[in-house]
């Protein structure tokens, strides 16, 4: 399932078009591979902040047992490692040592890792009363590299050689790394001991780390700040006092121009806009029915269906007592819940 796509950057030098392409290639192998299995998630492109350190995560793969962050780099000519894992690569037939893509994706792991940890209580349930964490889960990462480099493997290391894999043959490293199985066979195979998230566990992991993402791809539209790249795909109703309510009201729905993103404006049913002192309410972004709709999940999240007119609408609502669009919704059974990041504030919605 791919939570966010690769947010593309307006590039010039030879250099960032060459990195960019190689990001979509990995992108597109992995949305191939895994946009319709519901227990692995793809991240792409993933920008976070812990600690005052910022990180940027190419490609984030969560699934049932653990993690897997992915760098990409493009490389054109060859690529060699020593004995100490130092990296050289030739371009033009000029050879030039370079950053080491093994040990910056280890330093990413480790702010990511540190990030789930503090955030654990709110994102993990439970286990026999004991909230459990996320050291005893699998953590991989790999560098992959342009189909067309040639790569050293001579005198390479082998726990770096293992670790660097072309765009390719990506996907058949990360099955064989990830060793999926199904909730059947996971209870019955004895001697597969590693723990391992379940459905709902899975999707609290996926809202969290989209919640934390930093877009910082920002233009200005008539004076006012839009983002280019959007990871809610249905966007929050401007927050106005019911009496003020216009029959219509702007949003920022994308639109490709020549290339680029633009906003344009579109008409909006007034819904999903409470007060204080109002209890959420679901209802149909475009039709406005609050009580025939049917609670499904998608890449972006939960949201409701409509019975109506067959519309979708996300059940990601401001919160009624800060009014911060800093929210979140969780499932438990059959019951969803509303919850603030900021204030903290919890409410049933279904």
């Amino acid at each position: 399932m791919i939570l966010k796509t690769k947010t593309l950057q307006m590039t010039k030098t030879p250099q960032t078009i060459a990195g960019q392409k190689q990001e979509q290639d990995v992108a597109f192998f992995l949305r191939r591979a895994f946009k319709d299995h519901p227990e692995v998630l793809v991240i792409n492109d993933f920008k976070f902040s812990f600690n005052d350190e910022t990180a940027q995560i190419d490609h984030l793969i969560v699934y049932t047992y653990g993690f897997v962050l992915i760098e990409s780099k493009s490389i054109k000519g060859h690529v060699k490692v020593n004995k100490q894992g130092e990296w050289t690569r030739s371009y033009n037939s000029q050879w030039s040592g370079m950053s080491s893509p093994i040990k910056q994706v280890e330093l990413q792991q480790d702010l990511f890792h540190a990030l789930l940890d503090h955030h654990r209580l709110e994102i993990l349930e439970k286990f026999l009363g004991i909230k459990q964490g996320f050291g005893g889960r699998c953590w991989d990462h790999l560098c992959v590299v342009s189909s067309d480099a040639i790569i050293d493997r001579k005198t390479m290391p082998k726990v770096v050689s293992d670790q660097l894999v072309k765009s390719e043959f990506l996907v058949d490293k990360l099955k064989k790394m990830m060793k999926l199985r199904n909730k059947f066979i996971r209870i019955v195979n004895v001697y597969d001991t590693r723990p391992y998230f379940d459905k709902e566990e899975l999707d609290s992991i996926g809202h969290f780390i989209i919640s934390q993402h930093i877009d910082s791809n920002i233009q200005q539209v008539n004076g006012a700040p839009v983002q280019l790249k959007q990871i809610q795909p249905i966007p929050n109703t401007p927050e106005l006092k019911p009496e003020l309510q216009p029959a219509l009201a702007p949003t920022n729905h994308l639109a490709q121009s020549n290339g680029a993103s633009v906003a344009t404006l579109a008409p909006l049913v007034p819904v999903n806009t409470l007060a204080p002192d109002q209890h959420p309410i679901l209802s149909c972004k475009y039709c406005g029915e609050s009580t025939q709709y049917t609670p499904m999940y998608g890449k972006f999240g939960y949201y409701i269906n409509c019975n109506q007119c067959s519309k979708n609408t996300s059940m990601k609502l401001p919160c009624p007592q800060c009014m911060s669009k800093n929210t979140k919704v969780t499932k438990r059974k059959e019951t969803y819940t509303l919850n603030c990041v900021d204030c903290g504030f919890e409410k049933r919605i279904i």
